[in-house]
């Protein structure tokens, strides 16, 4: 399981946001490739990497049962840190500060990452503190992968079981291209989620604003009552948004207003937000606050200073997975049986599973095992991983009762 999580870290896999391809990135099939003979090799049938970069396959029923669940994870990592050259390193934990890279003095820190406490006597997957790790999400294609292994050559009974790792989680495309009716599931799980024993299925409602701000450029020496600096309008419009609803002051069902790109000059200025909220009423109600904000800039400074577009991405799976509880309670069986206490816990963000669920195909989310996703400082236990795998193989060879 190890080897096999190393060797898929070592592929680099970022998407790209501004790229039209599908996928985004050829990398990301160098990888996918190399996955598709891994499962010809263990002895999965109907292994196909179709035209849009998804892999497909099934482990054949070895129950007589109709149901077929589906397991799902994604190739790409984010693009918050650089994917390449990632140098891994296995270091136990034993309370002291954790040394990632001596020539520049990085340091995994407890003090500043206090879930390294819970790992005490542990072994750690990290970096050398210049990339991320990619545990996001090649942990959750290693579990299933190993758990698939593990289950052919025992020859236990189970349901027919089918599987794909999907490309551009990270930007939101990771369902554009899924083919849910080939899929063929009942119901799925992600294995996307964080801390060891967490189970999601409730995430963020979901949309991206963007605000273009129109000025009037003109020598400052003479720009008394004819000047209008985009840049300044843009100031204004954030600070009439609430100060406090912002990521750095919210935890669990709390929404906000992520301001994630600005620029411009005094003719024209851009301003980019990402909103969320888990309530949908307030969800509604944080893109009408900034239909509100816009047409204040509006009046101060004339008709057509402001153009607001706002582009939902997806809503709370919660509305469709209240409908399938089922999905959760053999979920939380399965880590029961694995000996991990479940812990029930909404998503701040999404998941392909999200998308899914409101395609037909309920899909909670269930843990990876790391921490630190999207970080330099990114790490996942081995242990975690390992227990992880077991949940996996639990929710296959359960399938044979169902």
């Amino acid at each position: 399981m190890l080897n096999r999580f190393l060797t898929y870290v070592s592929y680099p896999t970022m998407s790209d946001e501004m790229s039209e391809t599908v996928p985004s990135t050829e990398k990301q099939l160098v990888f996918s490739r190399y996955l598709t003979e891994e499962l010809i090799a263990l002895g999965l049938s109907d292994v196909e990497l179709d035209e849009y970069g998804y892999l497909y396959a099934t482990i054949p029923a070895t129950a007589d049962t109709e149901v077929v669940l589906g397991l799902i994870a994604h190739v790409d990592t984010a693009d918050a840190v650089s994917d390449s050259p990632i140098r891994t390193a296995v270091v136990m934990f034993e309370g002291e500060d954790i040394c990632l890279n001596s020539e520049k003095q990085i340091y995994l820190r407890a003090e500043e990452y206090p879930s390294l406490r819970r790992y005490l006597g542990q072994n750690l997957i990290v970096t050398d503190g210049t990339t991320l790790l990619g545990a996001d999400d090649k942990a959750g294609i290693c579990a299933i992968v190993t758990a698939a292994e593990r289950v052919l050559k025992s020859k236990a009974p189970h349901g027919r079981i089918r599987i794909c790792f999907t490309p551009d989680e990270e930007i939101g495309r990771g369902a554009d291209h899924f083919d849910v009716e080939k899929f063929g599931a009942d119901y799925a799980y992600t294995v996307d989620g964080g801390s060891l024993g967490e189970l999601e299925y409730e995430n963020f409602n979901a949309a991206t604003a963007c605000v273009e701000f129109h000025g009037v450029s003109i020598h400052p020496g003479a720009a008394k009552n004819m000047m209008k600096n985009a840049q300044l309008m843009a100031m204004e419009f954030n600070a009439l948004l609430p100060a406090e609803e912002i990521p750095a002051c919210t935890e669990g069902y709390e929404g906000f207003y992520h301001l994630i790109e600005s620029h411009g000059d005094c003719e024209y200025a851009k301003l980019v937000y990402i909103i969320r909220d888990h309530d949908r009423a307030i969800f509604e109600a944080r893109k009408a606050t900034l239909a509100d904000c816009a047409a204040e800039i509006q009046a101060r400074y004339g008709e057509g200073t402001v153009d607001l577009s706002v582009k939902d991405s997806y809503y709370n799976m919660k509305e469709i997975i209240d409908q399938h509880l089922y999905t959760v309670e053999r979920a939380k069986l399965a880590m029961e049986q694995a000996g991990i206490e479940p812990v029930v816990v909404p998503i701040r963000g999404g998941t392909d599973g999200a998308r899914l669920s409101f395609m037909g195909l309920p899909c909670p989310n269930i843990c990876t095992g790391g921490e630190n996703f999207h970080s330099r400082f990114e790490y996942i236990p081995v242990e975690s991983l390992a227990r992880v795998t077991d949940i996996v193989e639990r929710l296959i060879l359960n399938t044979a009762e169902l």
